[in-house]
C-alpha cells in the first residue's frame, strides 16, 4: 500500500520546497503568485497553478500541508475504486485541476482589480477534503476550537455556507472564493466517473442518522 501513498507525499514535498524558495526570494513570490489582473493583461495564466504552490508564512503552509497529509492518502485509496489502473495519475491530475479551478474562479471575479492577489493550496486541499466527504460522508473532521470530531457532511455544509458568505463580505485578505469552488470541484469530480457514489453518500448518511435515533 505504501507505493500508493507516494503522490501525496511528493506533492507535499514539492509544495514545501517552492513555498520556502518564495519565502526567501521576493521576486519569485511576485512572479508566481495568483494575480488575476496581471493574468488578464499579460496572458500569465500559469499563475493559476503556481499560486497554489506558494504560501504567506509557515503557519499557512503547515496548515494546508497537514490537511493534505491527513486526507490525501485516504483519497488515494478511494481513487483505487474508480481508477484501478491509474489511481496515482488521477490523484495528481485531480489535485492540479483543483488548483486551476479554484484560481480560475477568482480570476473571473477579480481580473479587473489590480489590488487583488492570492496564494496557497487551500482550494486544492478543500477539494481533497470534500472528495473524501463524498466517499465517506460521516468521516470525523476535527476543528481547532471544537474538541470533538464533526461528521464530514455536516462540516461540509457549514464550510460551504461560510466560504460563500465570507467571499461576499470580503475584506479579510483570504480567498474564500477559491475555497468554495475548490470544495465544490472536489465533491463532483469523482461523480463524473462514478455517479453511483452519490447513492452511497446518502445511504451512509441515512445509516448514521438511524444510528442516532
Amino acid at each position: 500500500m505504501s507505493d500508493i501513498l507516494n503522490v501525496t507525499y511528493l506533492i507535499i514535498g514539492f509544495t514545501v520546497l517552492i513555498s520556502m524558495w518564495a519565502f526567501n526570494n521576493h521576486e519569485v513570490f511576485q512572479k508566481l503568485k495568483h494575480w488575476p489582473y496581471a493574468e488578464a493583461r499579460r496572458g500569465e495564466q500559469y499563475r493559476w497553478l503556481t499560486g497554489g504552490l506558494l504560501h504567506g508564512d509557515y503557519m499557512h503552509l503547515i496548515f494546508n500541508m497537514l490537511t493534505l497529509y491527513f486526507f490525501g492518502p485516504l483519497l488515494e485509496r478511494c481513487f483505487q475504486q474508480i481508477f484501478p489502473l491509474m489511481p496515482q495519475f488521477m490523484f495528481l491530475l485531480f489535485y492540479v485541476l483543483a488548483i486551476v479551478v479554484a484560481s480560475s474562479a477568482t480570476y473571473v471575479k477579480y481580473k479587473d482589480n489590480p489590488h487583488f492577489a492570492s496564494i496557497g493550496a487551500s482550494g486544492a486541499t478543500a477539494a481533497v477534503l470534500f472528495a473524501c466527504i463524498l466517499f465517506i460522508p460521516t468521516i470525523g473532521i476535527m476543528m481547532f476550537f471544537i474538541p470533538i470530531p464533526i461528521p464530514g457532511f455536516i462540516f461540509g455544509v457549514f464550510y460551504l455556507w461560510y466560504s460563500n458568505y465570507a467571499a461576499n463580505q470580503g475584506g479579510d485578505n483570504i480567498d474564500h472564493t477559491a475555497h468554495y469552488y475548490g470544495a465544490v470541484f472536489g465533491f463532483f469530480f469523482p461523480l463524473i466517473f462514478k455517479p453511483s457514489l452519490i447513492v452511497s453518500f446518502f445511504a451512509q448518511i441515512t445509516v448514521w442518522v438511524q444510528g442516532i435515533f
